[in-house]
């Protein structure tokens, strides 16, 4: 099973890749899947020249093609202007709009006050919701006050929100029928077909 990690933190080190680790490491915990970690800051280049050439170059089609083939996806960015980053939002549209149909998907955002969560609600969700990917229901904002001094490094009510979060894409992922590779050559036998229409 694998899980591709997308956060588009900007700075080294960002909270967006805090974020997303944490709640990549509870879902692993839950799933055992490989998980894939890509940071869009290394790839803001490549995702502007497709802009301008119509095409993604090996570097970002390798990363697009393990986005599309990922039987879950923790997408992760900071709040600016109370909406997604630019390059947050760059990425994706450099995605077919198709390629995430059905997909698992949980969403993070990271910001300086808590008055910009509903960006989670007004902006990233509406965007999944068009790429046809199937949203979990806890969608996780940290702001600077979630963020602790201890060796934990997150309040209380953050940790609750991972954890329930993660069990919901975990759920998603071990309970959702397996991703099958189209096989243009498979035929099914007319026979078959109809003994998978009668009742049993």
């Amino acid at each position: 099973m694998k899980l591709v990690v997308v956060t588009a933190g900007l700075t080294q080190p960002s909270s967006s890749r805090l974020l997303a680790d944490r709640l990549a490491e509870a879902v692993r915990q839950r799933t055992q899947a490989e998980v894939r970690v890509v940071e869009l800051r290394e790839l803001a280049v490549d995702v502007a020249n497709n802009f301008v050439t119509g095409f993604a170059n090996a570097r970002l089609s390798e990363v697009i093609e393990a986005v599309t083939e990922a039987d879950g996806l923790i997408a992760v960015t900071p709040i600016f202007s109370g909406s997604y980053s630019g390059l947050f939002k760059s990425f994706f549209d450099v995605v077919d709009n198709t390629a995430l149909t059905g997909k698992p998907v949980l969403i993070g955002a990271t910001g300086g006050t808590a008055r910009h969560s509903l960006a989670l609600e007004h902006a990233l969700r509406p965007l999944f919701t068009y790429l046809r990917a199937v949203v979990v229901p806890t969608a996780v904002y940290a702001a600077s006050e979630d963020w602790g001094g201890g060796q934990d490094a997150f309040t209380d009510g953050l940790g609750d929100r991972i954890a329930r979060a993660a069990d919901e894409l975990a759920d998603l992922l071990l309970h959702r029928a397996p991703r099958q590779r189209p096989d243009e050559d498979a035929v099914v036998p007319f026979e078959d077909q109809l003994a998978a229409l009668r009742p049993e």
